[in-house]
């Protein structure tokens, strides 16, 4: 028998050690161990950040510094967004929403999305990121634009440096592009009154099939009226329990 055949296999936590140590600065997961037992890299990595050898960022994500002149390093913000991006639904609300959409040419100084998470690392998000959770699980399955769009009815469009007029020209003309209505309107059972009655109005300007709006028109309460912010410039707002 040869010796290969009596070599018994190297110690998890010893391999993990011995990668993250090779891997210089860098974020690691427990997908990064793939053929090695979970658990156990899990217990390594948990170990090297107890003796401060890696950093938890949240969990099963942990990162490697490098010594500076000013200090150790801090991981890469854009690497660590597109990290958690990876993990929960996030997409882009207030300013961001709107620059998305073409609003607005501004940019908060402060970051700001949404998710349908309860919560999000505040290591992997930032400290100072404006966060709103519980956003429906719907919306998983929309595109950033789609959910940008769903942010800046909820806001009423108030985030739009555009005038009340051109600001409902150009959502009718993003809602119209690609079937982007028939695909919001699909989740809008999911969104608040205020939300569905602004689609419907919306949808009436649109020319859309009043059956195809007949469950959003439903689904109000007839005594309930809304602020719709930009959208009171819709031809179709009052009758959509806009206030006057």
């Amino acid at each position: 028998m040869s010796s290969s055949s009596n070599r018994r296999p190297r110690n998890v936590a010893a391999v993990v050690r011995e990668r993250v140590e090779q891997g210089g600065e860098r974020l690691w997961r427990l997908e990064d161990f793939q053929g090695l037992s979970f658990g156990a890299v899990a217990q390594a990595l948990s170990r090297l950040a107890r003796a401060r050898e890696i950093e938890r960022l949240s969990k099963g994500t942990y990162y490697r510094t490098r010594k500076t002149a000013f200090g150790t390093s801090r991981p890469n913000p854009t690497a660590v967004r597109e990290l958690a991006t990876r993990r929960w639904s996030m997409f882009p609300s207030g300013l961001a929403a709107a620059n998305l959409l073409g609003y607005s040419t501004q940019s908060s100084a402060r970051g700001e999305l949404s998710t349908s998470a309860s919560s999000l690392p505040r290591k992997l998000v930032g400290d100072d990121t404006v966060v709103h959770t519980r956003r429906p699980a719907a919306w998983s399955e929309l595109s950033m634009t789609d959910a940008a769009m769903l942010e800046f009815l909820r806001q009423g469009g108030r985030t739009s440096e555009l005038s009340p007029r051109d600001t409902v020209r150009r959502t009718l003309k993003l809602l119209a592009e690609a079937s982007r209505y028939q695909r919001l309107l699909r989740v809008a059972p999911t969104e608040p009154p205020r939300v569905r009655a602004m689609m419907g109005a919306l949808g009436e300007e649109l020319g859309k099939d009043p059956r195809a709006l007949k469950p959003l028109r439903a689904s109000l309460n007839q005594l309930s009226r809304f602020d719709f912010g930009a959208f009171s410039e819709l031809s179709a707002a009052r009758s959509w329990h806009a206030k006057g």
